[in-house]
Order: structure tokens, then C-alpha cells, then sequence
């Protein structure tokens, strides 16, 4: 069984997650984790051929002969496409991707052997050998070892195969042979192996992986990662007050931390998540679940630092956002951090990639003229093979358990078979979430014993919803975003659930001054935008709409999946008195509006 995160012996989950084997899903995911398999792994792949990624472990080995190519951390790409990979085999079997898998994994392994102590990096190899671990806070090698370390994880959970998984435990006991000491010099310059080393811990049920990940959080602030903000060195992690430096290191820094609060209970590293996330949630995050304000050093701003047009808001930030929104759910059972992985997930993280799933977007404006398209491929490629991972693993994130509980975490149409007990619980959704108010969820199983199936209201609702069992009405009071259903379910109960997607115009808070006098519309969990292609006779950038609500609904059948569109009237301004203008007295110009639809 593969579980994204394998949290049944955490001793302080709350909730835990079900194997992606025993949720198949059928809906607007599906469609992502389809294109997964017919487009997106392929053309990865033949980019990490093409770019010189995969010669690099080539030249290693002496395979091949020339220099490596490329960042220093393009290892991790091709790790991060195995994780992918694997996690698609879960519910799609492909013998060309295993292929690929194994073939990679040949590779791995021949490195390995050859640096003879358990050490894989093709950058330090040859000459620059003598180089490793010299320069923890730039060179990325711990960040390496953290995403083989996940794909050796994924690769053995889903296919029994624990080839690349002995590779990732030798790579993760050479790291500890080589800083065995508590008061080592050692911390991450990009977080990531954190998250991984506890995963392993997991897996393995060694405790020297999870003492050796609370070294790394408490040595920053000590200088080993520069001292500086960027790298999160610049104080102590228990001592931090708010989020800052480098956007994607800070999230997955708190995923890592998040983690070890998981296994240990460490109240002092609870205290400093929940400090944080507020300050995410309620002065750093963009109403998209984007994070990470600015271009100089892919950096979380100031409080309410976010501009639209110039949103940084990288696609791996959304990601992270995601990771870390997960674990505060597991640790705390409120589904608060869901509504926050939702709404990054549906806005930040499918914005990072086309409907075709050729090309991808590594930053994120809410606001652009037309000059950011997505690009097939970068030079630094992490968000591509970030996105893949996320989305062949979503299964897993559906639905959750206690010892007394199944929780429906989201909503997609599909089929779950879930253990509990001495018995199984069938769960089939039928939806057309996220664009239908509507979810129908059949309920099936043989256990004749009681248990507590609980429905997430989403905060968007504003706490409205309808719900029936067995076509009778029930009022239930939602606590920490959900209603719980109790009784006896032998047998097949039919629960029909109606969340009301009212349009809303969101407003921000007055400190964000760039979004005074200005609107974002939402409905149910998505962010609507304005386009020109779709408003060809006037310009969006002068559109105005009225407070009044007089938006209209219909489905589109020009996107695959007939998305929901929302048309309305406003008023767009023409901008012939500003020419070869650029300020003026108030009043004297006069500009003219015109009805648009």
C-alpha cells in the first residue's frame, strides 16, 4: 500500500491518511492524472534526456564522456519524476514508465557503487569530488539526497521493489557516518531532506533519521546556512515570528518541522507552526493560496506585500503550501488547513500547468498584459516534475481516519474502499466538484458496528449547506469544519450533499493597499479571472463592475470538462483623453464608460 505520507504509527496524527491503491478517481482530477499518462511523464522525461540530466549519471560512471551539464541540483529533477512515475503506476499500470523507472534506477545504483561509501550526486563527481558536503548552504546535496530519498520511498511502496529504496538508505546513513555528531555543523540550505529523512524514519522505524532532522531545525540560526534570511539562518526556528526568505525553503522547512511534531509531540515546534500559518493566512498569502511575493530572492514579502501584476507566486510554493497545509491537518483534525490546501491546490497548483499538459508556468501573476506564457521546459525544472508528483499521489490526500472516524476530506467523483476495523467501507462520490454545488456519495459495507463518517463543509460556504440521508433531511452543526454523521451503515446509505457555490466578490484587507477599490471573484473553491482573449472588445485592465451582484452563470463547452463561466455586466473605460498622459488634475479629465458585457 503507498501512502503519501505514512502517518498509522505517528503518535500524534490525529488523522490518518488511506492508501492511493483504494481511491480511484473519476472526475476533474482524473482528467490531471490522465494527462499525467499520456503526455506530461512522457515529454518530462524526454526533456531530462535531452537537457543532459540523465547523461549526467551517465558521465559519472564513466559511461559516457564529458562534463556535468547544467544547475548543480538537476539530480533531484529526475528524482522527482521517479517519485511521479511511481505514484502513477499505483492505478495505471505502464510497462514503458517502468521501464523508464528501472532503467533510471540501473543508473542510480552504478553511482552508488562507485563512490563505494553510499554518496550519489553526479555534480561531485570526478575533479569536484573532493568538494562534497563543503558547502552545505549553496550546493543543494542534503536538498538531492531528500527527493532520492522520497522516490526510493514511493518506488518500494507502490511496487514492492526495494532496489532504489536500499540505494536512499545507504545515501541516508552515509549522511549520517558523515555529521554523527549532536553538536555537527549541519543544517539544510534548501529544506527537503527534513520531510524525507522522517518519511524514512517511517518506513524504517530507525529513530536516528528523526533525531538527525531535529538537528537540522535546531541548528538554524546558528550561521551553518550563512546566517542569512534567504536561507532561513538568520534565527533560531523556535524563535522565528514570521514567515520569511526564500518562499519554497520556509514552506518546506515548516513541512519538515510539522513532520517531527508529528512523531515527537514537541510542543515548542507546534507553537512556532501555528505563529506562522496565521501569518500566512491572514498578511502573506495571495487570495489564491500563492506564496511568495517577490521576484529578488523568491522571497515572502512584508505583511500585506502582495501585488498582483508582479506576484512571484511559484508554482513550488503552491506545492509546498499544500505539503505543509497537509501535515497541520494531520497533527490538529481541523479542517481549516484543508480549506487552505484547497484553495492553493484548485488555483496555485493547476495554474502551473497547461490544460494539454505540455507547459507549465514557474511564476504566478494574478494580474499580466499577455507577455507570461507557460514554457515547455526550464533550466531550473523543478516545478514540472513537482506538479507530476502531487497530482499522480492526490488519491491519497481524499479522505482520512481515526480510530472512530472516515473523513471525506475533498470532493471528486470517484471510488474508495476503505479499512476500517475488522471490515471495509465502500465510498463511492458522484460529483461534478469543483464546478457542481451537487455531491451524492453511496455509502456501502458489511460491518454491523457504529462509526462516525464525517462530511468537510468547506469555509467557502459560509457555513451553508443542505444535506440528506436517504432523501431525509438532517441538521447537523458543523465543528472544525465538518458534520459529523453517526450511526450503524451496514448495509447501503445514500447521502446527497448540496454546498452552495454562491458567486462572491472577495475584498481584501485595507493594509493591502494595492487591492483598494478592488474585487477578486470566487465561486466554491476557484478564482475567476478576466481575460482579454475571452473580452475582446474592450480592455480588462478599465473594466469596473458594480457591488451589485448581477452575474450570471453558464457552462462552457469550448474547455474540456465543461467548466462553469461567469458573465456579467460592467463598465469599461476608454482612455482617449490620457494620451500622451500620464497624470492630470483630478476632474479634468473626463473618461467615458461604455456597457460591456
Amino acid at each position: 500500500m503507498t501512502f503519501v505520507n505514512d502517518t498509522s504509527r505517528s503518535p500524534r496524527a490525529q488523522v490518518r491518511p488511506i492508501a492511493i491503491e483504494r481511491v480511484e478517481l473519476a472526475g476533474f482530477v482524473r482528467r490531471y492524472q490522465d494527462l499525467m499518462k499520456s503526455t506530461s511523464l512522457a515529454l518530462q522525461y524526454d526533456y531530462l534526456e535531452s537537457s543532459g540530466r540523465i547523461d549526467n549519471f551517465r558521465k559519472a560512471i564513466g559511461s559516457m564522456e564529458g562534463d556535468f551539464t547544467g544547475w548543480f541540483f538537476n539530480d533531484s529533477d529526475i528524482y522527482k519524476w521517479i517519485e511521479a512515475a511511481s505514484y502513477s503506476l499505483s492505478y495505471d499500470e505502464d510497462s514503458e514508465i517502468q521501464t523508464r523507472i528501472e532503467s533510471l534506477i540501473t543508473l542510480i545504483e552504478s553511482v552508488q557503487k562507485k563512490s563505494e561509501v553510499g554518496y550519489v550526486n553526479t555534480y561531485f563527481t570526478g575533479e569536484r569530488a573532493s568538494e562534497k558536503w563543503k558547502d552545505l548552504k549553496s550546493m543543494h546535496e542534503l536538498y538531492c539526497a531528500g527527493h532520492l530519498i522520497q522516490a526510493g520511498i514511493a518506488y518500494k511502496r507502490v511496487t514492492g521493489n526495494e532496489s532504489l529504496f536500499n540505494v536512499c538508505v545507504k545515501v541516508a546513513d552515509n549522511i549520517l557516518k558523515t555529521f554523527p555528531d549532536d553538536d555537527c555543523e549541519v543544517t539544510t540550505g534548501h529544506p527537503e531532506l527534513e520531510m524525507a529523512m522522517i518519511e524514512l524514519h517511517r518506513e524504517t522505524g530507525n529513530r536516528n533519521y528523526l533525531e538527525f532532522v531535529q538537528r537540522l531545525i535546531d541548528n538554524r540560526g546558528k550561521g551553518y546556512a550563512g546566517g542569512d534570511e534567504y536561507h532561513i539562518d538568520h534565527a533560531s526556528f523556535r524563535d522565528l515570528k514570521e514567515l520569511a526568505g526564500h518562499a519554497v525553503r520556509m514552506l518546506y522547512l515548516l513541512t519538515g518541522a510539522a513532520d517531527v511534531f508529528l512523531e515527537t509531540g514537541d510542543e515548542t515546534l507546534l507553537a512556532v507552526l501555528e505563529r506562522l500559518w496565521i501569518d500566512l493566512t491572514s498578511r502573506k498569502m495571495y487570495i489564491t493560496g500563492g506564496a511568495g511575493s517577490r521576484y529578488e530572492g523568491e522571497a515572502f514579502g512584508e505583511a500585506y506585500e502582495l501585488p498582483s501584476g508582479r506576484a512571484y507566486s511559484e508554482t513550488c510554493a503552491a506545492i509546498g503550501n499544500v505539503f505543509w497545509n497537509w501535515r497541520m491537518y494531520m497533527l490538529a483534525g481541523d479542517a481549516k488547513y484543508l480549506d487552505v490546501l484547497e484553495r492553493s491546490f484548485y488555483n496555485s497548483v493547476l495554474s502551473g500547468i497547461s490544460l494539454d499538459g505540455r507547459r507549465y508556468f514557474y511564476v504566478n501573476p494574478l494580474e499580466d498584459v499577455g507577455n507570461h506564457n507557460r514554457k515547455e521546459w526550464f533550466e531550473c525544472a523543478c516545478c514540472p516534475p513537482n506538479i507530476a508528483r502531487l497530482l499522480t499521489s492526490f488519491s491519497g490526500y481524499l479522505y482520512g481516519t481515526t480510530l472512530d472516524e472516515i473523513r471525506v476530506n475533498f470532493y471528486e467523483a470517484s471510488r474508495a474502499s476503505i479499512p476500517f476495523r475488522d471490515g471495509e467501507v465502500s465510498i463511492v462520490q458522484k460529483t461534478a466538484f469543483p464546478h457542481s454545488e451537487e455531491v451524492n456519495l453511496v455509502i456501502s459495507t458489511d460491518l454491523d458496528t457504529s462509526l462516525s463518517i464525517l462530511l468537510r463543509i468547506p469555509e467557502w460556504t459560509e457555513g451553508n449547506f443542505d444535506l440528506q440521508i436517504d432523501g431525509v433531511k438532517q441538521k447537523i452543526r458543523p465543528e472544525k469544519g465538518f458534520v459529523r454523521l453517526e450511526g450503524n451503515w451496514k448495509g447501503k446509505t445514500e447521502v446527497s450533499l448540496t454546498l452552495p457555490m454562491r458567486i462572491r466578490m472577495m475584498t481584501a484587507n485595507p493594509l493591502l493597499r494595492e487591492n483598494t477599490d478592488k474585487v477578486a471573484i470566487q465561486r466554491g473553491p476557484l478564482i475567476y479571472c478576466a481575460e482579454g482573449i475571452d473580452n475582446p472588445t474592450f480592455d480588462v485592465r478599465t473594466l469596473s463592475v458594480p457591488s451589485k451582484r448581477n452575474l450570471e452563470l453558464s457552462e462552457s463547452d469550448a474547455l474540456d470538462g465543461n467548466p462553469v463561466v461567469i458573465s456579467g455586466k460592467g463598465i469599461a473605460y476608454d482612455l482617449d483623453d490620457w494620451d500622451k498622459k500620464l497624470y492630470d488634475s483630478l476632474g479634468s479629465v473626463k473618461s467615458k464608460g461604455k456597457n460591456v458585457r
